[in-house]
């Protein structure tokens, strides 16, 4: 009686009951296939991904609610040409019997109804095993397999039912094809079947529309948007279906539906009301309020969330959201992140539910992450909680207040702070004001915070030794933007002592401060004359590793170290520093990744230095034009002095005498004058004297110019000479102390005045065996503007054998016809078909070298990309299509 009452056995053919196992009539709303909406977009790569659910056992559609699936799969099934089982699962099929009641009735539906000797179940509440089995065996038998789709499976969470599915799945072979269609995790052994090859899967990402995929979605609701408006709103929901078909409907209801799409409000529009009621309202109160505390996270982990609520469940808590397809993504290693809009709706939905509740979340997540050493997540809650003393002591004692001047989010930093509380107090935030006061080269607003912060650390000394060390990175910084050697050097010999007292970890993780700090003393340094100190000092910095952290200093070293090159005369050692800074900042930092304003330009001055030089005014002027919207060209002692000394010298060029006086001024407030900058001050005075006919004037102003200074010395002893000093002149130059350091900017000239002092004294001979030499040493590197400085008594050696051939085709045009002189007062003529930038000079350089592009690559710290970009470049300005071509023809031209 007991088998027959749970497992009704009929003749083959029997009439169905029309009633369930509850004792309803059979829904066939439940049992038919969804209608498809007029805007439904038909997706193909989803179709054919679904096609191989033909050929498993076993497929899975899983994805939160709202991502579509339902629709695709009634889609897909109905493209079919097979009978397909639809069944809609509802609560109640929770119980066996009426799971597989609507099974069997949903396979005779269809058209695949299953013999007579399976029966049908007659309790809710159990199914027989032997109605399994035969329902197994009957599928099995069949020629054609049968396809079940069981919609909203996340229903059924009955283990038995799972159980019975698997046991039947299993049994029938290849009779059946099951695809269930889920926002949750099923309870089968998927791992099994996805190891047998018998599993299909289409979960939350594939389900996600992307942004071509969007236009013609929002086209179908009425909306014609670009797409690039499209790909915005596709970030925005993550591509979830139901969020686009939303949002698409409240736009078509704006004004400006691309503006809606791009600004609305989700917790403002029917995206919440949807996500309110499938999402959140659906779990339990202590889920609830687990989802609405961690809202203000952009992600978290179980301990995180369990410091915002206070308990200690969060662990199992998130794991069933993100099984069950709740809007929370599993990042893996422990974290999670909320879904973008739901993150929005849920922190609307916070300040009404636990309104004022907000700032102390925030606080107790900046304390938290403080303790696990995740600096910028400390800083952005600690910041949204307005606890300045917490945000800023987090910067300061983890010895990162370096970070605000230099890495990848040193702007996000600086923007953190820009509202910080004017009446927060305590050394940690005066230090941040200062440090923020400095970066904008305010010496005298930053000075004042920073004495501030000093005074308050001496008077409560537990602050700590990472503060003070911080105190002695920003007196570097002050001493030098106002010049001053003596407190740049008490400034690094502070730092040498506190860093004793600092954990070796924090100097490790924030390898930014010891780099800024020795870049400041060596432009102080380098201020001061003191080449070969700030060398050692500047020669550390850029051998620095730590990428991005340390990427601004040390470009900025491999810029001052270029400079040093320039001022004794290496021109293109100078330029090949100067650019190798430019590759340092490329390479980590890309173009739009660095904070507006970063950076002084300083190899970009010392590259129009050299422009000057070769006479590539044109390049000059853009090099300095670049500098211009940089707010330390004007504040920075060092870079002042370059950029004033370089516009100088090219409006001296340009024949405006009086403006370049005018410009040589850096104009500048230091401490201690510099002798270089000095000396270059006044031979541009001294210049603009000789240019009116005033020698003594132009002799006067050059007394301070010593030999201590080369590259001034030379210039000096020209212009000394032009007053009609030969004798100074030729003094001036025996007193310069090379020592070895000098190169052929210093030596070209020097061979010049002194060619031109032995002509005037009528010794031709040495005069050619001179201006020979100057050639000699010049032509490498380009170096036309001493030439064309000293035409009025140089032009007739230039014009005759064996001078004229040295000069010819890169300083003077070569002769049109054998014997015909060369115009000597002519521009130089272009020399390829346009000029090659620095950086193409440079890669081309290395191919001389036989260099292979990857080596170039790794050379100039630049990608193999990049190298063939510029060897095309290169190709086309000479005329060739080969590597040897090249090399050749560059030797020609006197490039290499």
């Amino acid at each position: 009686m007991a088998e027959s009452s749970e497992h009704a056995p009929g003749p083959v053919g029997p009439t169905i009951p029309s009633l369930d196992p509850l004792g309803g009539s059979f829904l066939r709303t439940r049992i038919a296939l969804p209608a498809r909406p007029a805007t439904y977009l038909r997706r193909q790569r989803l179709d054919r991904h679904l096609d191989k659910a033909l050929r498993t056992r076993l497929t899975l559609v899983n994805g939160a609610a709202g991502a579509g699936k339902t629709l695709l799969a009634a889609d897909w099934a109905a493209g079919l040409s097979q009978p397909v089982a639809w069944l809609t699962a509802e609560d109640e099929d929770r119980q066996p019997g009426v799971f597989w009641a609507y099974v069997i009735e949903a396979l005779r539906a269809c058209g695949a109804p299953v013999s007579g000797a399976v029966g049908v179940p007659m309790e809710a509440a159990r199914v027989d095993r032997k109605l399994l089995a035969a329902l197994a065996a009957d599928l099995d038998a069949r020629q054609q397999p049968v396809i079940l789709v069981v919609d909203e499976f996340d229903r059924v969470t009955d283990p038995e039912v799972a159980e019975q599915l698997e046991f039947v799945l299993h049994h029938a072979g290849q009779g059946m094809r099951l695809v269930l269609v889920t926002r949750t995790e099923p309870l089968l052994p998927l791992h099994r079947y996805r190891a047998a090859g018998e599993l299909t899967e289409l979960r939350g990402a594939e389900l996600a529309f992307t942004p071509e995929e969007a236009v013609p979605l929002l086209e179908l609701h009425g909306l014609h948007v670009s797409v690039h408006a499209a790909r915005a709103l596709v970030d925005r929901t993550r591509g979830w279906a139901a969020g686009l078909c939303l949002c698409a409907l409240a736009a078509r209801e704006s004004a400006e539906p691309e503006l809606y799409l791009k600004e609305f409000e989700a917790d403002r529009s029917t995206v919440a009301d949807f996500l309110l009621a499938e999402v959140l309202k659906r779990q339990p109160e202590e889920t609830q309020d687990l989802l609405l505390r961690v809202s203000v996270l952009q992600r978290f982990g179980p301990d995180l969330a369990n410091a915002l609520t206070g308990r200690t469940d969060a662990e199992p808590l998130l794991t069933e959201l993100h099984r069950a397809n709740a809007f929370v993504e599993d990042l893996g290693h422990s974290l999670y992140r909320l879904h973008p809009l739901f993150g929005e709706i849920l922190r609307a939905h916070l300040r009404v539910r636990l309104p004022g509740i907000e700032p102390e979340l925030h606080r107790r997540a900046a304390q938290w992450l403080r303790r696990s050493g995740s600096l910028l997540e400390t800083l952005t809650h600690g910041a949204a909680s307005g606890d300045w003393g917490l945000t800023a002591g987090a910067l300061v004692d983890d010895l990162a207040i370096g970070q605000l001047f230099t890495g990848l989010r040193s702007g996000d930093v600086d923007q953190l702070f820009s509202g910080m509380d004017p009446e927060a107090t305590g050394p940690a935030t005066d230090l941040v004001r200062a440090a923020r006061e400095l970066s904008r080269c305010d010496v005298e607003r930053g000075l004042s915070h920073l004495h501030r912060a000093e005074e308050r650390l001496a008077a409560d000394p537990s602050d700590g030794a990472a503060a003070q060390l911080s105190c002695a990175l920003l007196e570097a910084l002050a001493a030098r933007l106002t010049g001053s050697p003596e407190q740049a050097e008490a400034a690094a010999e502070a730092a040498a002592r506190l860093r004793q007292a600092v954990p070796e970890h924090l100097l490790d993780r924030h390898p930014e401060l010891t780099a800024l700090l020795l870049t400041h003393l060596g432009s102080t340094r380098l201020w001061a004359g003191r080449f070969e100190d700030a060398r050692a000092a500047l020669t550390t910095v850029a051998g620095t590793h730590g990428g991005a952290s340390t990427a601004l200093p040390r470009e900025e070293s491999l810029g001052h170290l270029a400079l040093i090159d320039y001022l004794n005369g290496w021109n293109s050692r100078a330029e090949r520093k100067a650019l190798a800074g430019a590759s340092e900042a490329e390479g980590i930092c890309p173009p739009g990744t660095r904070a507006a304003g970063t950076g002084t330009g300083i190899g970009l001055l010392v590259l129009a230095a050299v422009a000057v030089d070769r006479d590539e005014l044109g390049r000059a002027q853009t090099l300095l034009d670049e500098t211009a919207r940089l707010p330390c060209a004007t504040h920075d002692p060092v870079i002042a002095a370059v950029r004033a000394m370089t516009r100088a010298r090219l409006l001296l060029v340009q024949g405006n005498a009086a403006a370049a006086v005018e410009a040589a001024d850096p104009g500048v407030r230091v401490a201690v004058a510099s002798p270089w900058a000095a000396g270059h001050e006044a031979l541009v005075a001294s210049a603009a004297h000789v240019a009116e006919g005033r020698p003594e004037r132009a002799a006067e102003v050059l007394q301070g110019v010593s030999g201590d200074q080369p590259v001034c010395a030379v210039e000096a002893a020209r212009l000394l000479l032009a007053a009609g000093r030969p004798e100074a002149a030729v003094s001036l130059l025996d007193s310069i102390d090379t020592g070895g350091r000098t190169g052929p900017g210093v030596t070209v000239r020097a061979a010049l005045v002194r060619g031109q002092a032995a002509q005037g004294a009528g010794d031709d001979a040495t005069a050619r065996r001179l201006v020979t030499q100057a050639l000699l040493g010049a032509r490498r590197e380009r170096l036309r503007r001493p030439f064309l400085d000293a035409r009025p008594w140089i032009r007739p050696l230039l014009s005759a054998a064996p001078l004229q051939e040295l000069a010819a085709d890169w300083l003077t045009p070569a002769p049109s016809r054998r014997g015909e002189p060369a115009t000597t007062d002519a521009r130089p003529p272009q020399l390829v078909a346009g000029e090659l930038s620095g950086r193409e000079r440079d890669v081309l350089e290395r191919l001389a070298l036989m260099m292979s592009t990857e080596e170039i690559a790794a050379d100039l710290y630049v990608s193999v990309n990049t190298v063939k970009t510029h060897l095309k470049s290169v190709y086309r300005k000479l005329g060739v299509n080969r590597r040897n071509e090249a090399v050749r023809r560059a030797r020609e031209l006197g490039l290499v």
